[in-house]
């Protein structure tokens, strides 16, 4: 198998992603930043009419990690019994793992409370809820950073667009190359923009989220789907490129 060209190309952007988490995570531990999240977090506070608050808490639900999992999953199983062969149910199997594996157990290590967190419970001293290995905290009060929000929603629409790409193969067409685009950048966007508003997350928790979610989406993106050897084949499968074209 090789592995599958992804934009920006070489592994050197994923080490700058990798090297701006854990710089950020660091000046973090460092007590950094601290004035940023805060100024940001106040400054939405000071401007999040009822109107907007409710229009943020909707836009926000393009982030919830569950029903996009079972979207991509279902698309998986949709393309799987269209060409008769389980490898459409891959790429959904292993975002899974890996976001499994990665954004929940950072979560539990940074173990950071959300700006929330001095107006209702725990109640914490607002300059409590901003640093990070606040381990004598219950677990539910301190899984602020990063976001995962933001990085399941670059992990997800990713596959979405994916799997989108490949049911549309099935047909014989393409999925437009402007709207894979739109389908992958404006959801984590604008996630972003509403988690941090709403005060669910610090500024730097998206950041970091969204640091994370690029360098999982770019794993993902490089694994050639279509050439991963299954043990066999169902009677009648169809043995296509399903994954080459998809951007």
């Amino acid at each position: 198998m090789r592995l599958r060209p992804v934009r920006p190309a070489g592994w050197w952007y994923d080490g700058l992603l990798l090297a701006a988490l854990v710089g950020l995570t660091a000046a973090l531990a460092a007590d950094q930043l601290f004035g940023l999240d805060r100024a940001v977090a106040d400054w939405a506070e000071d401007h999040r009419p009822t109107a907007a608050y409710w229009v943020a808490r909707v836009l926000n639900l393009l982030g919830q990690g569950t029903p996009l999992t079972l979207i991509a999953a279902g698309l998986g199983v949709l393309v799987a019994l269209r060409v008769r062969s389980v490898r459409p149910v891959l790429p959904p199997v292993v975002a899974f793992v890996l976001t499994t594996f990665t954004i929940g157990p950072l979560k539990v290590w940074t173990a950071r409370p959300a700006p929330s967190a001095s107006i209702k419970e725990p109640f914490l001293p607002p300059e409590q809820t901003l640093p990070l290995f606040q381990e004598h905290l219950p677990l539910r009060f301190a899984q602020s950073y990063p976001s995962g929000h933001v990085a399941n929603a670059i992990v997800w629409y990713g596959m979405i667009a994916l799997l989108l790409g490949a049911l549309l193969r099935t047909y014989g067409r393409e999925l437009p190359p402007r709207l894979v685009l739109a389908v992958r950048a404006l959801p984590p966007l604008i996630v972003l923009c509403t988690t941090t508003y709403l005060g669910w997350h610090w500024l730097t928790d998206s950041v970091a989220g969204l640091l994370l979610g690029l360098l999982l989406d770019r794993l993902l993106r490089r694994v050639p789907w279509d050439d991963v050897p299954l043990p066999g084949r169902l009677p009648g499968s169809r043995r296509t490129a399903l994954f080459t074209s998809a951007t």
